[in-house]
Order: C-alpha cells, then sequence, then structure tokens
C-alpha cells in the first residue's frame, strides 16, 4: 500500500459494493419471499430480518445454506478493482450498512476484500447455541432512540459518519470523504459531509433522488455514478484529484502561507476519468 493519505472512503454496502440488497437476496434464494411480503408492513425492517432467520432456522435452513446463497451474491467486476486501487494509493476504507455483519462479512471474506476495509459499521449479526442466526440492531431502539426523524429507528448513518469526523478532528488530523451509497438512509449521512467531501450517490436510486430535489442542502461536491464500470472511474478519478490538490497546497504553502482552497459545489453527471496518478495493474488483479 501507498503511504496513508487523509482520504477516508465510505461505501454502502447493498446496491453499492454488491449489486443487489442482501436481506432480500437470502430471503428470495431460499424461497421466503411471500411470507417476507406478508410480514413487512407489521415491523421494522431490521426486526423483520430477525424473525425471517428465525422461520429459516424453524424450517430446517441451515448457516452453510445461507453462506452458499451469500456467495453467489451479483457484483460488477469493476468494483473490487475500485476498492483494491483506493486501499493501495493510501486511502482508509470503511462500511457503513443497515445490512449486518453476517451477511458483509460472508461476503467479502469470500470475495477477498476484507482486509482492505478498517472498520465495518452494520446492525450485529449473530449464530446462536441452536445455529440460528441472529439480527439485531445498531442503534437498540428498545432502549433509546437516536432521534434522527429522517432515519430508521434501528440505525442512524449520520451519527456515524459525524462519529468519524470527531475523531479526525480529536486527532487533529485533516481528513477528506468520500461516501458512496444508494439508499435513503445514506441521504442523512450526506448532510453531515463537509464542504472538501465528496458524495457519490447511485443515480437514479433513492439517495440520488432526494439529493436531486435540493442539491444545495449537500455541502460536499456530488458525483454521481450508474454502475461498478463509473463507480470505478469517477472514484479514482476523485482520489487521485484529492492527491494531487494536497500537493499542489504544499506546494503553495512554501510560497504563500495564506493560500487557501476553494471548493466547488454541484452535482457532475459525466464520468470523470481518473487523472494521471495511477495504481500498477499488478495491484488491481
Amino acid at each position: 500500500m501507498a503511504n496513508k493519505n487523509n482520504i477516508v472512503v465510505v461505501f454502502d454496502f447493498d446496491k453499492t459494493i454488491i449489486d443487489v440488497d442482501s436481506d432480500n437476496w437470502v430471503v428470495d434464494e431460499l424461497g421466503f419471499t411471500e411470507l417476507f411480503d406478508q410480514l413487512l408492513p407489521t415491523m421494522p425492517w431490521n426486526s423483520l430480518m430477525d424473525r425471517m432467520m428465525k422461520e429459516l432456522h424453524d424450517h430446517g435452513k441451515t448457516i452453510d445454506e445461507i453462506k452458499q446463497v451469500l456467495r453467489r451474491v451479483p457484483i460488477h467486476p469493476r468494483v473490487i478493482p475500485a476498492i483494491k486501487s483506493a486501499h493501495a494509493l493510501g486511502c482508509e476504507l470503511r462500511i457503513v450498512s443497515d445490512a449486518n455483519t453476517f451477511f458483509i462479512e460472508t461476503i467479502v471474506e469470500h470475495l477477498g476484500i476484507k482486509k482492505y476495509f478498517s472498520e465495518i459499521n452494520t446492525n450485529p449479526g449473530l449464530v446462536d447455541e441452536q445455529e440460528r442466526l441472529i439480527i439485531s440492531p445498531y442503534h437498540d431502539f428498545n432502549k433509546s432512540s437516536h432521534d434522527c426523524s429522517r432515519c430508521p429507528p434501528n440505525m442512524c448513518k449520520g451519527l456515524i459518519i459525524e462519529r468519524i469526523q470527531a475523531s479526525f478532528s480529536k486527532e487533529g488530523s485533516k481528513m477528506n470523504m468520500i461516501y458512496l451509497g444508494d439508499g435513503a438512509g445514506d441521504y442523512c449521512p450526506s448532510l453531515s459531509l463537509k464542504a472538501e467531501d465528496y458524495m457519490m450517490p447511485r443515480k437514479n436510486f433513492p439517495v440520488w433522488d432526494l439529493i436531486s430535489k435540493n442539491p444545495t442542502l449537500v455541502k460536499a461536491t456530488v458525483r454521481d455514478w450508474t454502475d461498478g464500470e463509473a463507480m470505478e472511474n469517477i472514484l479514482m478519478g476523485t482520489v487521485n484529484e484529492i492527491i494531487l490538490s494536497d500537493e499542489e497546497e504544499e506546494k503553495e504553502k512554501m510560497l504563500s502561507p495564506d493560500h487557501c482552497k476553494i471548493s466547488v459545489v454541484g452535482i457532475v453527471h459525466e464520468p470523470l476519468l481518473p487523472l494521471s496518478l495511477q495504481v500498477p495493474l499488478h495491484l488491481v488483479k
């Protein structure tokens, strides 16, 4: 890996790293869609997924069968190279997802990319002594609320982003954050991003729709993407842009200590091609 830079890349998981919703994928592949649809109006999603894991267990579905389904989840072929390239350039990578630890860890271990992430923030998913998967809320809403009206009761991603930001501020470290997501739950964290950050919503998905209604509410530069190939191009272009900008800023400081960087806010719809700083091919196989 290259020398660590000041960039933190935060990925949502479902329909961002993988191309489907992992919860729906497991339920559908194991043949429990009808029951899921019947129960959906009656309880929060996180509680429903815990109930569905009980139903799977009661109907004789094993943990190994769930793992087998997760290991064949579809993913765009350019997503893994994008993750490896960002890591190789010194970015710190994290996951913030409303899925669960069991699903995510099973998938990233199978794909061989778990080692690239310094942190996975998601709902706990643990196998009990009866070999039944228990899914719990990230924020235990039965004890106390996270008090965010925009987010589901079990997880406010905005609070997680604010915690990450606070950890860097406490250390006195500069940080540029790039956040990638697709769902409505990714809108709250987009509002927590700062002017020097970048929001990458998946185009024509719920978070993109919410941002498009009033782009001025998001302080970060917004760059949308459509699929894994576009994600790779735009993410790597943005990472390279930040690195080169930081290098220029250091040069300017040597000449003029009063130099300040001006950030441009807006939605960029065209693919951003990687700049001159490239990753060796052997790192992205």
